[in-house]
């Protein structure tokens, strides 16, 4: 029987068998991807996706802060674009990075080098690709408000780019074809002071130390605020906060913050995540939209949901 392995192309970059994905998510847990693909350069990814087979699902993701990848693992390839693809630099105001860069990091690149209007960037966790996908966004700015032009390939490997208007952004939501891959972003700011600048991301470090669990193992925000009010405020309401289902628990300083105590496993923090979403809703909340993107194959009936991202 031919493998998957045997069917892909030939890439300078790199292919791991059965990489197991909880070393690839902030929240730690997670089965194997079949493989595990880490480009060594965009052209290498082009390559790869021209002659890839197209019954093989793929899957892009960079940091894995805001993905939670079941306990079967992911059938496919898991494409993993933080390892090469994550250079950043400037032209006047405008920003050229590629999406395999962390949000931190191109806020700090964009402190040193005086252009302001990226402090936001600091505190969200994630790359510039799950930005772009998700329409990322903290303290009163999200990426839309910052994103020239975004560049990726076609599933086919051909070349696309993209404005806010045609990827269709609204909040933490995004109309991108699902299966682009994004590897870089124009980003526009304008003149700051480097001080200044550097001020307002420590208030924005501070003011989000002060608010979210820190040192634990978490995806991040779990819900997008539903219309007119706040995720948080919901869970609160319906008496979610501390609640525990095996090793995850809902953050008793963040009630959207779901948190791997140490001996979750993924179907531990789904099945607590639903059970909020359900008292929430028995309660006459709104139905919470899952902003964590979920992935990957049960590990009890091996059913899959399947959708091409960048985390």
């Amino acid at each position: 029987m031919t493998s998957i392995l045997d069917r892909l192309p030939n890439v300078r970059g790199s292919y791991t068998p059965n990489d197991l994905m909880a070393r690839h998510t902030w929240l730690g847990v997670g089965g194997p991807a079949d493989i595990l693909f880490s480009p060594l350069d965009e052209q290498d990814l082009a390559a790869f996706l021209a002659d890839c087979p197209d019954d093989i699902p793929l899957f892009a993701v960079g940091a894995g802060s805001n993905l939670l990848v079941r306990d079967g693992g992911v059938a496919g390839i898991v494409i993993k674009l933080g390892t090469h693809l994550n250079a950043i630099r400037h032209d006047g105001t405008r920003i050229f990075a590629q999406t395999g860069a962390t949000d931190a990091d191109v806020a700090r690149y964009a402190q040193k080098a005086g252009i302001a209007g990226f402090e936001f960037l600091i505190g969200i966790p994630g790359t510039i690709g799950g930005g772009l996908r998700m329409n990322a966004g903290a303290y009163g700015s999200e990426f839309k408000d910052v994103t020239s032009l975004a560049h990726g390939f076609d599933r086919t490997g051909k070349p696309v780019t993209a404005t806010p208007d045609t990827m269709g952004m609204t909040y933490r939501h995004s109309d991108a074809p699902a299966d682009w891959i994004f590897t870089s972003a124009e980003l526009q700011g304008h003149d700051g002071d480097p001080a200044a600048i550097k001020a307002r991301m420590r208030d924005i470090i501070v003011s989000r130390g002060e608010a979210q669990p820190r040192g634990v193992r978490t995806g991040g925000s779990t819900f997008a605020n539903p219309d007119g009010g706040k995720a948080w405020q919901e869970i609160e309401k319906a008496g979610c906060r501390g609640l525990r289902i095996g090793g995850a628990q809902v953050s008793e300083k963040h009630c959207n913050f779901l948190i791997n105590t140490g001996t979750a496993t993924a179907e531990d923090i789904e099945t607590l995540g639903e059970t909020v979403r359900g008292r929430v809703l028995a309660g006459g909340g709104p139905s919470l939209r899952w902003e964590i993107r979920r992935i990957g194959r049960n590990q009890t009936d091996g059913t899959t949901e399947l959708s091409l991202i960048h985390i």
